[in-house]
């Protein structure tokens, strides 16, 4: 095969390129019309292009071989060109234009950015901003080209522009963040690039001074709440954390999450940014999106392994820290969103252990009398376990295995240990004893086991 570089060698373009005999644009057009030769050739086998040029495509390679080729060859005589052309700005602008005409693959434009940020940076003196420039072109072209595709190396260069805008300055950044939504998802707004511009690094990278710094964080919490109202589900939370130096855009964040928090955000969304916000010591915000989260959460009787669990378990402590009113007005949404019985019944020993709103301090457990469970709100939560006991027997008992039969006599001990709580447990789990004795009679050896235990 005549290889496409000795081909262009002959042809004396590499040197054109660099003794200006030559329009370096129209080095980058031939390789594009060399693209559009092969696909032909391999086609349709049309002959009717010089022969020097369609004897460059010879039958025994794939049409994938050449194209790649050919590409990969285009990509390198482009950054011949724009090697040769740094510093000149006028002659940079046409070689742009030319390449980003010509070449149609997001990864070797790609390639072809980084590699011309090397050559700009990698020099003894310092950076040459145009050749800079034309690099940052580039990126942002392959962040439009692929805003709405798939693409594995996607954050790769996103992490990458903004490094190349960061060499350029506050100029660029702002710039990039100005047109976030043309160039970058919400996500990758919020999480790469205003994280990466409020880092220590880029503030030091830069040289800012205090105004400085406050105007490029300005900016980067502007983003980050244009992304939270646009994509609260995935933006929320790191936008309260990139506005959290600064009062009203924290607050701006902080209604975002309570806007979407009925209809745009979910349960497990919700006990993060609740989680978050204890951390940062709002324990009433926490707590109203605690609450928020609940009225999402369906647990149903067998899910006493669902990952949600941990975040009731919670909930509830702190509301149960915060105070009685806070408790009472959380136990309903527990006994409606909760129907599984060892969850509720842990919730309410935990309940039981000190006085709302007395936890973390010292010396107060026993000279404060401790909640009633014959009163409201924990004798909700009391009778909704016993319920959901009662409930979860029966559907137990509707297809239970002759290998589960221990297993299920353990929980019905779990089950009269929250009986008993009640003032009359003895006898209402006597009855129920006896109900299950007469219901499920036809389960004989189960029934034998329950007599053993329970009488």
């Amino acid at each position: 095969m005549e290889d496409l570089q000795n081909y262009i060698h002959e042809l004396g373009m590499r040197e054109a390129i660099y003794e200006d005999s030559f329009d370096s644009p129209d080095i980058v057009k031939f390789l594009a019309d060399m693209l559009l030769v092969l696909e032909s050739a391999a086609s349709s086998g049309d002959t009717s292009y010089p022969h020097h040029i369609v004897s460059v495509v010879p039958n025994r390679y794939p049409r994938w071989f050449n194209l790649s080729h050919v590409e990969s060859q285009q990509c390198e005589l482009a950054l011949t060109v724009l090697s040769a052309a740094k510093g000149d700005v006028q002659r940079l602008e046409t070689v742009l234009q030319s390449i980003q005409k010509n070449i149609h693959s997001s990864s070797h434009i790609f390639k072809l950015a980084q590699d011309a940020f090397k050559i700009a940076t990698l020099m003894d003196s310092l950076p040459d901003i145009t050749l800079l420039k034309v690099s940052l072109e580039l990126g942002l072209q392959v962040m439009r080209m692929t805003l709405s595709t798939l693409n594995w190396r996607r954050r790769e260069m996103v992490r990458w522009l903004v490094m190349c805008a960061t060499e350029l300055g506050v100029h660029a950044l702002d710039s990039i963040m100005q047109n976030w939504f043309t160039l970058f998802t919400p996500t990758e707004a919020t999480s790469i690039v205003a994280t990466t511009v409020m880092s220590n690094s880029t503030i030091v990278h830069l040289h800012l001074d205090c105004l400085q710094q406050e105007k490029l964080a300005g900016s980067a919490r502007t983003l980050a709440l244009q992304c939270a109202m646009k994509d609260p589900q995935n933006c929320a939370l790191s936008a309260l954390t990139l506005c959290e130096k600064e009062r009203i855009a924290f607050e701006t964040a902080y209604q975002i999450v309570l806007d979407a928090a009925t209809t745009g955000m979910s349960y497990s969304q919700l006990f993060t940014v609740a989680r978050y916000m204890e951390h940062r010591g709002y324990p009433t915000r926490a707590y109203k999106l605690a609450t928020l989260a609940m009225t999402h959460l369906n647990l149903s009787y067998n899910q006493d392994t669902h990952p949600a669990i941990n975040d009731v378990l919670w909930a509830c402590a702190l509301s149960h820290s915060l105070g009685k009113n806070e408790l009472a007005a959380i136990i309903p949404l527990v006994v409606k969103s909760v129907k599984c019985a060892t969850v509720l019944s842990d919730i309410l020993r935990r309940c039981t252990l000190t006085t709302p709103g007395m936890v973390g301090l010292q010396g107060r457990r026993n000279s404060v009398k401790l909640m009633s469970l014959d009163k409201a709100p924990l004798r909700q939560l009391l009778d909704a376990t016993i319920g959901a006991y009662i409930n979860t027997t029966h559907s137990r008992l509707t297809h239970i295995s002759p290998r589960h039969y221990g297993e299920f006599i353990e929980f019905l001990s779990k089950a009269r240990e929250t009986f008993l709580m009640s003032h009359d447990g003895q006898i209402q789990f006597t009855q129920f004893i006896d109900n299950l004795k007469q219901i499920y009679k036809g389960k004989k050896k189960l029934m034998m086991l329950v007599r053993e235990r329970f009488g």
